[in-house]
């Protein structure tokens, strides 16, 4: 697949996952009385202002193509679309409690202001409680996938999303703040912080699918490189890009005095990493089943993206 075959199929999953947040989320309709639905009307806008972003929606679109490379027809199954707005909801609400000033104390997310600048910071905890629930009752409730496999999901994004995962990668980030920490400690912070919810992603839709144990291994593989090479690209356009080009804070990471690739391997040292994870991902998708197109230009736009 040529980068231009590429960019159409991911702009086409961009849009087919858009399409199922617009109904997910909604609005507080018949189930409030007629006097409860104004009071929400706030946080409503509040979930769809976290949700309709520019976001690239990467995690969204690997739920599509680890489906694909299971199964070339298997992205066409409906619960797809379920499975890629709740991890979506779940990567919006950390972004939302992320920014706020207990947090990275960010004003500025994807060019927008961030959300408890655009609202207020109690209703920004309150949006991302919100999309975290939310994204748990959609997996709860697919349509068109048996008992076993939904409560499969719920608990690979749980996994993901908790202290075990994300919150957890977190919480090492807070606590590493001011300290060096070596290239080990690096990589399980992040392994947690950005890595388990990609993770996640590809898991999900190979669940869908219906993987074998083998190909979930090997799927695991590639997620679990593609995640740390995610995140070493971060840290290059943290330290080299440009606020504006970004869209959020460019330095911050060296204002806040944290670890990170760049600064314990340099720049070069750490575009040399991303193209090893790399090479390592691509290797893991040999000898799959389905379509492996969409995986493969995925990870190379992890590693080339702008911002």
């Amino acid at each position: 697949m040529n980068s231009t075959d590429f960019e159409a199929r991911l702009s086409t999953l961009q849009a087919r996952c858009n399409r199922a947040l617009a109904m997910a989320l909604g609005e507080p309709g018949s189930e409030f009385n007629s006097t409860a639905a104004p009071l929400l009307k706030r946080l409503f806008q509040a979930g769809d202002y976290a949700l309709n972003t520019p976001g690239k929606r990467i995690r969204p679109a690997l739920v599509y193509a680890a489906a694909a490379a299971v199964d070339a027809q298997a992205i066409h199954h409906p619960a797809l679309d379920g499975a890629a707005c709740a991890v979506e909801m779940v990567h919006a609400y950390s972004l939302t409690h992320d920014d706020l000033p207990s947090m990275d104390d960010d004003d500025l997310r994807r060019g927008r202001p961030t959300l408890h600048k655009a609202f207020d910071e109690a209703t920004a905890i309150l949006a991302g409680d919100a999309l975290q629930a939310r994204a748990f009752e959609l997996l709860a409730n697919l349509g068109k996938l048996d008992a076993a496999r939904c409560s499969r999901l719920v608990a690979i994004l749980a996994a993901a999303s908790g202290p075990r995962g994300m919150v957890g990668g977190q919480a090492i980030d807070i606590d590493a703040t001011d300290q060096t920490i070596g290239m080990e400690s690096l990589q399980a912070m992040h392994a947690l912080k950005t890595g388990a919810l990609i993770r996640a992603s590809v898991a999900m839709g190979a669940t869908v699918a219906g993987a074998d144990e083998r190909e979930l291994s090997q799927l695991d593989l590639y997620a679990h490189n593609i995640g740390l090479a995610f995140q070493i690209r971060d840290d290059v356009l943290n330290a080299t890009g440009d606020t504006d080009d970004l869209g959020k804070r460019a330095g911050s990471d060296a204002a806040h005095n944290k670890s990170t690739y760049v600064s314990l391997l340099g720049v070069a040292g750490a575009r040399a990493k991303s193209a090893e994870l790399l090479a390592e991902s691509m290797a893991a998708l040999s000898g799959f089943p389905g379509q492996t197109g969409l995986l493969l230009g995925l990870a190379r736009y992890i590693v080339d993206r702008t911002k």
